[in-house]
Parts: C-alpha cells; structure tokens; sequence
C-alpha cells in the first residue's frame, strides 16, 4: 500500500504531521494508497522552498524559461498512459478518456507556455516630446494552485503554465480526493528544485495555504463556498485570486435543428466523465417543435452509456469519486420527482460495488427543482420544453451561475441573440470548441478572475511603468 509524499524544494518528504487518510478507488471501493491530511508545516516548509527558488528562476531568460516546461510536457507526454491509469484508480474515468484529457492538456500547456514568447514582458513606447515609457511586467511571486478531482493532470497544466513562464514558483495542493496521479505528474518534474512544489492533504493544507502571507496568488478550482472563503482570505491581505467555481450550465435547442444528431451531442456534454465537469450540460430548454423527438433520442442516446471500471474497454460512464458524490446526484432526481417530474431513463442506484449511477433523463422539470438551480456534477440531463427560443434564451440566462452556454441554432440571429446570455464562454452548435486564443472570467456565482491566453499572463504578472523624460539643455540646467 504506497504512502504518497509531498515534494518540497526538489525532495521528497513525509508530512510534519503523521496522520494521515485512505485513498478509495471508486470503482471497488477498495483502498488503494494513503495520502497525509496536511498540516501548516507542511505549507511553510512548501512556500519557503518557492520563495527562495522564485528569484533564480526569474532570473533567467523567458526562451530559457520555456524551454525547462517544454522538457517537462515531453516527459508528461511520454507517460501520458500512466497518468490515464491513476486518474482511472482514483477518480473513476475510464482510462481512454483521461488519455484523451492528459493529451489535450499537455497540448494546452505548450501552447501556453510558447505564448511567453510573444508576451510583452517589457514594452517600450516612445513619446512625441522625446520622452520615453516602458512597462514592465514582473512575476508576482510565490504564488498557490489549488485543483479539482475531476481533472486532476489537465487542471494542473492549465494552471502551471502561464505562472511559471512568468517566472513565479508554484506550490500545488491538488483535491484529496485525486492527489496520485498528481503526486506521478510531479515525480516526472524536470525543473530546478523548489520551483514546483506539492503538498498533499486536505483542508488542512488548504487553508494555511490560502492564507499564507507569501503567497501573491491563488489559483483556485473548486466549490462555490470554498471559493468564497478563498476570496475572503486573499481578499484581506490583498492578495490577487483567480477563482473558478460551480456551473449550472444551460443548453437551448431551437426549432430546426436535427433532433437526434443535437441529443446526441448533448449526451456527450451532459454525461462524459460522468457528468463531473463544470461546464458539463445541466439544463436543457428545448424547442416544443422538436421537443419530442428530441427526448426521444435523447433516451435512446443516454442507453449508451453503459457502466463499469474504467479499466474496460467497453465502458463509457466510471463511477463517481465517491459515495457523497453520488449522493448529492441522487437527492436532485429524488427532490425531481417528488415535485412532479418524470425520470425517462436511469434514476436508480445500481446494486453493485462502486459509486456507479446511470446516464438519467427527466422531463417536467420546473425551476423550483435542485436539478435545476444547484450544481449537479454528475450524469443527470432535465428538459425543459419552451414554446420559443426567446423563452430558452430567458431561462438559460436567469440562473446565479453563468460559467458556460450551449445554443443550437440554424437562424443566424439566434445564433448572434446568444451572446445574451451571461456566460464566461457560449458556444453556438459545438459544445467545448474554440482555439488556444479563448479567454474568459466567470460572471454570478461561478468565480471571478480573467484567465485564458494573454489574459493568463496578465494575471500573473505586476505591471510598473518607467516613464523617461528627454535629456535638454533646459532640464539640465
């Protein structure tokens, strides 16, 4: 049974604090590893260790800066199946999919990190009287990453890579529920000792490391009240944040689109990873005119999803991290229905070992529902019928979160009527497109924090500026 440690200052080392917790695959509900719950030890001996390597490594050029990541993302590549199997044990995804994540993520990375190429670290601009102005863009600092279970390798290298292009040094402290396939990420570091530092545990590493005076920022994934939290305590020693948080992302269906072909991409967006991402599908308001051969489909679609241990191929739904999880899934179909909706499809737990439950359709759904107001996070699809696309782009913007959107439209001003809605990202008739160039800040009560390309550097960087007056006889004198 291995015992993860953390990674301070380029070594390996137990926690300051024996105790420690089980890590449950949640596919056999077997404990597979032991993780240290943390302790503020822990975190200062992490922060010190990124204090002191942060100067060296801002010293050095940007193309030098790169090229140490670029070397990593090789070696994360190369054992990208690896880190598939150890998401697969701890969290549930089947193996193929978190191939496909880690490999898209790796992508990401280096794309980000190439980014600092062009990134105007120092920009100079020259003035009519002669005078000159120069920004600069400095590193911030130690700075903290704290991420989800849901992704555990790709929201790490989302993070990473702007901040320490940059030239800031990182401590991460990923969820407890997912910390080995980010412990084997880190083992795979190829960077200098302490500009990448890991402590492991749970909300006894959290919090003293939010709160840490040295700390400059902290990137945050997570829930809505811990964000709040986070936000409260960076927010009194004026520290900057970066918080994503919960969706309750809707999707709207307008009349005209093919029925099956759009319930099969919903399916996907409501179900992949067993519905365990923010921006997965959480509500549907579709169309009257197609709405019954839409869920139809829909149904037909969600039978697909057959359960089982990532490790199979055949499987497409994992379970989910664990029994909270599953619980938290099942309360929103049963509060569904005792208020009147109707489940088409799943809705049961399933009689076996594992956190398992099925892909799940209901219809008659109404906003007083939990499935309709509070973050699902887990493979559970509830229609909505509309009488007219203006009443799905009403409903679907009518929500305290606004983090992601999907319209599906063939009426070209439907498609532009959807950037209405409140969202930090919309896609129109593609779920998760876009290129390397998206940026984008949650709205309500899905974060705050501008992020996604140069956006990414902005927030980790300090702008100065020197302004230069010109040398004169006059100002000499």
């Amino acid at each position: 049974m291995k015992t993860l440690q953390n990674l301070i200052g380029g070594k390996w080392e137990d926690s300051q604090d024996s105790a420690l917790n089980d890590l449950v695959n949640p596919a056999t509900e077997n404990v597979i590893a032991h993780y240290p719950s943390g302790s503020c030890d822990d975190i200062d001996r992490a922060v010190a260790a990124a204090v002191q390597a942060q100067p060296g490594w801002a010293e050095l050029p940007v193309a030098e800066r790169v090229e140490h990541l670029l070397r990593w993302a090789d070696e994360i590549a190369e054992h990208a199946e690896d880190l598939a199997e150890l998401e697969c044990q701890e969290m549930g995804k089947p193996v193929a999919l978190g191939r496909y994540f880690i490999d898209g993520g790796v992508q990401g990375f280096r794309t980000a990190v190439d980014d600092a190429l062009t990134y105007p670290f120092a920009e100079t601009v020259p003035g009519a009287d002669g005078s000159t102005t120069t920004i600069l863009r400095h590193p911030l600092g130690a700075t903290a990453v704290i991420t989800p279970w849901n992704f555990p390798v790709p929201m790490v290298l989302g993070a990473l890579g702007p901040l320490l292009a940059s030239g800031n040094t990182v401590v991460v402290k990923p969820s407890e529920r997912s910390p080995l396939s980010t412990a084997r990420l880190f083992e795979l570091s190829t960077l200098p000792p302490g500009v990448v530092n890991l402590v492991l545990g749970d909300a006894r590493a959290g919090a003293p490391l939010v709160e840490h005076r040295q700390i400059r920022l902290v990137h945050f994934t997570g829930s809505v009240d811990t964000g709040r939290r986070i936000g409260a305590a960076t927010g009194e020693r004026l520290c900057r944040s970066i918080l994503e948080l919960g969706g309750k992302d809707p999707v709207v269906v307008d009349a005209g689109v093919d029925p099956v072909a759009t319930a099969a991409a919903i399916a996907f967006g409501a179900f992949v990873n067993t519905g365990q991402i923010c921006t997965s599908m959480e509500r549907i308001y579709v169309h009257q005119d197609i709405a019954e051969a839409f869920v139809d489909a829909l149904v037909d679609a969600a039978a697909t999803y057959t359960l089982g241990d990532g490790h199979n191929p055949e499987t497409v739904l994992g379970p989910l991290v664990d029994a909270r999880q599953r619980d938290i899934v099942h309360r929103h179909v049963i509060d569904a229905v005792e208020r009147g909706a109707h489940v088409r499809i799943g809705g049961v737990i399933p009689k076996r070992a594992g956190f398992f439950y099925p892909a799940t359709v209901l219809t008659d759904v109404d906003d007083s529902m939990l499935a309709m107001t509070e973050e699902t996070f887990g493979p559970l699809a509830p229609v909505v019928v509309v009488s007219s696309f203006e009443e799905g782009l009403d409903r679907a913007s009518s929500s305290r979160f606004a983090l992601g959107a999907t319209v599906y439209t063939h009426n070209p001003d439907h498609a532009a009527a959807a950037a209405a809605i409140p969202a930090g990202v919309t896609w129109v008739n593609q779920w998760q497109g876009g290129g390397s160039e998206r940026l984008y800040e949650p709205a309500g009560e899905s974060g705050m924090g501008a992020t996604g390309a140069r956006a990414a550097y902005d927030a980790a960087t300090r702008p100065s500026t020197i302004h230069t007056a010109p040398t004169t006889a006059s100002a000499l004198s």
